[in-house]
């Protein structure tokens, strides 16, 4: 099919968002896998120097688009603004375009994107926020953290994901504080993020209106939002593959003793004498890994993992992931 031949109409835009460790890349993976017939462009923001967010998007190599060096919400609007101009020379290639932000984006300045530039506004639609919150840890994030506030607060359509760690009446109460600070969202439950696709894409929820009259200076592009400074980003890489055992050893004490500071662990792991790719993920304490499949031939097989917390000591980390390789 031709260019010529796709509606001319704009590409509609979904926003997913969700504090870190809800299970955004989990949904995010779910819609590029299922057998819907449509086809996403896919611009992945991460909190950090070194991503691993696109090594663990399942199947999309070919428009996948990384933004690692700030969040989406503050230094990199124009990389955003960018990537979708050069994505609309493409049109023909895919029916929608899918943001993930990092988790400790404000979804707020994100929207405002898709307003304030001309050209975006043009030929982008912004479809919905989707912001994926954790059932289990929601109340602490509520407490802590003003981007989990305004990720609640923005979302047209709220995945309460996790539902296996909660009881009935926990998430209950969860349900009861969402409705609280957004009484408008839809609110659907879910563990692993299994909700139905239509329930998060070509929704047509986004709603202006009841933005501003939340935030009457959405669409003045000024924006004051700030990140919590003692929350850090830490990054290392190993050259030499991994013993299997000695990392579960190390991983499992240090998320033992220092769960409570780190909000995320992620990381994508060689292990030795192993040719598949294993997906390591972790909030605070709980934590979950499986193979992803092989690794490419001819890319280096390099373990890299990332973890995002307060109080986070580099050379003492550094020194642990590191020790876990086989010797040389």
């Amino acid at each position: 099919m031709s260019d010529a031949a796709v509606s001319p109409g704009p590409v509609p835009v979904t926003v997913l968002t969700g504090y870190l460790g809800a299970g955004k890349t989990t949904l995010l993976n779910r819609i590029l896998s299922e057998n819907h017939g449509k086809k996403f462009a896919v611009v992945i923001n991460e909190f950090g120097e070194l991503g691993v967010d696109n090594d663990l998007v399942v199947d999309a190599d070919e428009e996948v688009f990384e933004m690692n060096n700030g969040c989406i919400c503050c230094t990199v609007r124009g990389d955003l603004i960018r990537i979708i101009g050069g994505l609309m020379k493409r049109r023909g290639r895919f029916d929608g375009i899918i943001v993930e932000t990092t988790g400790l984006a404000d979804p707020a300045p994100v929207a405002q994107t898709f307003f304030a530039d001309e050209d975006v506004k043009r030929a982008t639609r912004l479809d919905a926020i989707v912001t994926v919150v954790d059932a289990k840890h929601l109340f602490a994030r509520l407490d802590d953290s003003k981007e989990a506030q305004e990720q609640v607060a923005f979302a047209d359509i709220i995945v309460l994901n996790k539902m296996d760690l909660v009881t009935a009446e926990e998430a209950d109460a969860v349900e009861r504080r969402i409705r609280g600070i957004n009484p408008y969202a839809e609110i659907r439950r879910a563990t692993k993020s299994d909700v139905p696709i239509e329930a998060v894409i070509g929704r047509d929820a986004f709603n202006l209106e009841r933005i501003l009259e939340r935030d009457p200076e959405f669409l003045s592009g000024e924006d004051d939002h700030t990140h919590d400074d003692a929350v850090m980003s830490l990054s290392f890489e190993a050259t030499r593959p991994l013993d299997p055992e000695k990392f579960n050893a190390w991983i499992s004490e240090l998320l033992q003793k220092k769960g409570q500071d780190l909000l995320r662990t992620k990381g994508i792991l060689a292990y030795a004498n192993d040719d598949r790719r294993f997906a390591f993920q972790a909030v605070h304490m709980i934590a979950d890994g499986d193979y992803i499949g092989n690794w490419k031939e001819g890319d280096p097989r390099r373990s890299k993992i990332v973890f995002i917390g307060r109080d986070l000591n580099r050379p003492q980390l550094r020194r642990g992931f590191e020790g876990c390789q086989v010797p040389a």
